[in-house]
């Protein structure tokens, strides 16, 4: 069942951060050293527990099953930039200096996590997450400011959507805290590596997987955390250019009852044959519909989808087949706050029928969103963590080709991923209580 606390929060709480500590900077003057990617070892899952390198864990904590507890992090404490184009940066994959690994067995809790560097990692051939997909991943971002200071934005979030997947991927997961803590190491022990300000960001990605040995089809004996992070550019080659989409009306990303909700792995495996056929008529991605009906809005292949008809903006129901994006929820909220009246779907306690909202004098409903409207529409935009907000400059629907904005960014594009975004860089007030600040 999806939780309500995570999807229908329209109220943001400010103060609810304040519980998480931040990793102590004196505890990253113990790391070992960076070295040379190309000499690494592949380090044994197995190993982990005899490693010693540098913890952030309190042993007390630890014996008692408790999340990871350390000091807020000294501001007197600096690092050199890697020396890297950092004008150029896509949104590929770069090796850092450190990864972050936690484990436990089924059954049991998370408890001792490490920093260790990082390198390539071993697994049983008979690892759950080869053999069965037992898997999940998040994706978010660490900011830095113009002052220095490095930002994250909700990890909370991506902490508790993480924990609904794993359980419905039969799966133990970390505490909200644990999750926001291992996020903090990883970010801090990888500072050299955030891009300066305005250049890009550094990207997250946490991953829990089954990684004990199972034969018959069971959840796996044991599980591991590992975070590793990546400096990125835009995601889409066009940046804020708008992108040009293909709608998708055979293959389907995700059915009812299944696992399109929740960021399992196999739901990005299997959109890939329908994105490179697009991407090879010179497309920018694919738009996939519902299994059922086919003929209403899911979301793109790795982002959600926004309408804009006048000063009213929809985006199609989360249901179970739709991912429940962060930035997806960040963006209805902010639209709120200007003015715009935003239809989405609104979960409460698994009840699908229309339930009328008010936020602010704003009318939030739930409600499909077809394709018919989405050919009619003044205005299209996707949003996720990778491409924060990217306006749409056409959609291809059965031979049909639909431009948007005159060729051009949006409006209502532009103004949602302008605030947006000096929200998440520190270039405005946070309001909203979004904003975790590192150092």
């Amino acid at each position: 069942m999806e939780s309500a606390a995570v999807f229908a929060g329209l109220h943001p709480n400010p103060g609810h951060h304040n519980h998480l500590l931040g990793p102590s900077r004196s505890a990253i003057k113990l790391l070992p050293p960076s070295i040379d990617k190309s000499h690494f070892v592949p380090l044994p899952l197995k190993l982990q527990k005899q490693s010693h390198f540098a913890s952030y864990s309190d042993n007390s904590a630890i014996n008692n099953g408790n999340p990871l507890r350390v000091a807020s992090p000294a501001s007197n404490v600096t690092s050199e930039l890697a020396d890297i184009d950092w004008d150029n940066l896509g949104f590929g994959f770069m090796p850092t200096d450190y990864m972050y690994i936690m484990k436990c067995s089924q059954g049991e809790n998370f408890s001792k996590g490490e920093l260790q560097r990082f390198g390539n990692i071993e697994l049983s051939p008979s690892a759950g997450i080869l053999n069965y997909g037992q898997g999940l991943f998040e994706g978010l971002k660490a900011y830095r400011k113009h002052d220095g200071n490095i930002l994250l934005f909700r990890p909370e979030e991506n902490a508790m959507r993480l924990k609904m997947g794993a359980e419905r991927m039969c799966m133990p997961s970390p505490s909200v805290e644990q999750f926001v803590e291992a996020v903090k190491a990883t970010v801090l022990a990888n500072e050299r590596w955030i891009p300066p300000s305005g250049k890009g960001s550094l990207y997250i990605r946490p991953l829990l997987m089954g990684s004990g040995a199972v034969l018959g089809l069971a959840p796996a004996p044991e599980y591991t955390l590992l975070i590793y992070v990546s400096p990125v550019g835009n995601y889409f080659k066009e940046g804020l250019a708008p992108i040009n989409l293909i709608v998708e009306t055979e293959m389907h990303r995700a059915t009812p009852g299944g696992t399109g909700g929740i960021k399992t792995i196999g739901n990005y495996a299997a959109v890939l044959k329908a994105q490179s056929a697009a991407k090879a008529k010179g497309y920018s991605d694919v738009l996939y519909l519902d299994s059922v009906q086919k003929r209403y809005l899911e979301e793109v292949s790795s982002c959600n989808v926004f309408i804009v008809k006048g000063n009213l903006i929809v985006t199609p129901a989360i249901k179970g087949t739709i991912l429940p994006g962060i930035t997806r929820k960040s963006i209805i909220d902010v639209a709120l706050s200007q003015g715009f009246q935003v239809e989405f779907f609104f979960n409460l306690l698994n009840e699908f029928d229309m339930k009328e909202l008010r936020c602010g004098g704003a009318k939030v409903e739930e409600r499909l969103v077809s394709v018919d409207e989405l050919l009619d529409a003044d205005e299209v935009f996707c949003t996720g963590t990778a491409v924060v907000v990217s306006p749409v400059g056409s959609i291809t629907h059965q031979g049909r080709r639909v431009t948007y904005g005159n060729d051009g960014v949006g409006l209502v594009s532009q103004q949602l991923y302008s605030a947006l975004t000096s929200l998440q860089m520190g270039l405005s007030e946070d309001k909203m209580g979004w904003i975790v600040e590192l150092k």
